[in-house]
């Protein structure tokens, strides 16, 4: 899970705060996104992440109209980092169809690129909200038909893509859900074998390198 939210004021690489500004817009919005993904939408409220900013709650409306307005965006938040991840992943260009997933996984393995929490956070939410439930919806048929094209684009036929998609994203949110309780070196070791349920080809040896690379900068191995 990413760290606690570091406020402006409290970063001493930041930029000083001007006049009586004492937090910025950034600021409410990730506090209230750890808040949304530790306790859930019904403990969002402006008085709350006032006090624990330390904060009058007035320096709220320079920012946002209303708390809808705070929960709009951090739906929008959660669309442009996970959701745009994701389709942007399965976009990038791979010579085989084994690197292409191992770019999707770079959403699992840095949690700058995909927010599992947050990710899990909306869903819980979508079961109290209709509205959001059919943001979900839409965002799940998004992620998966970017994955379905990423396997048609390397010959698989359109069933069988789609068929891989779902099982590549839906187990992946599931495993992720579960947390299972083994290492990251393990998780690293099974990725071959990962590779080959989700795409019935063998990854190549410098595939498999630079994704170990790649997680050695985002994970404790």
């Amino acid at each position: 899970m990413p760290p606690k939210p570091l406020l402006h004021r409290d970063n001493p690489s930041a930029e000083p705060l001007v006049g009586n500004v004492k937090v910025t817009r950034d600021d409410w919005l990730n506090v209230a996104m750890d808040v949304l993904i530790s306790d859930g939408v019904e403990q969002v409220k402006v008085l709350a992440l006032a006090e624990r900013m330390k904060v009058s709650r007035s320096s709220f409306y320079w920012y946002f109209k209303s708390r809808q307005d705070l929960l709009d965006a951090l739906l929008k938040t959660w669309e442009q980092t996970n959701t745009a991840a994701m389709l942007a992943r399965a976009e990038a260009p791979a010579e085989a169809i084994t690197g292409a997933v191992l770019n999707v996984f770079h959403c699992i393995a840095n949690p700058a690129l995909f927010n599992t929490a947050l990710d899990f956070a909306v869903r819980d939410w979508a079961r109290r909200s209709g509205k959001v439930r059919s943001l979900l919806d839409r965002s799940d048929a998004r992620r998966v038909e970017a994955l379905t094209q990423m396997f048609l684009r390397y010959g698989y036929a359109s069933l069988e893509a789609m068929t891989r998609a779902k099982v590549l994203y839906y187990m992946q949110l599931g495993y992720d859900m579960a947390e299972p309780n083994e290492s990251y070196a393990h998780r690293l070791e099974m990725t071959p074998q990962y590779l080959k349920v989700f795409t019935g080809r063998e990854p190549s040896a410098i595939e498999l390198d630079e994704f170990s690379e790649f997680t050695r900068k985002h994970w404790d191995l």
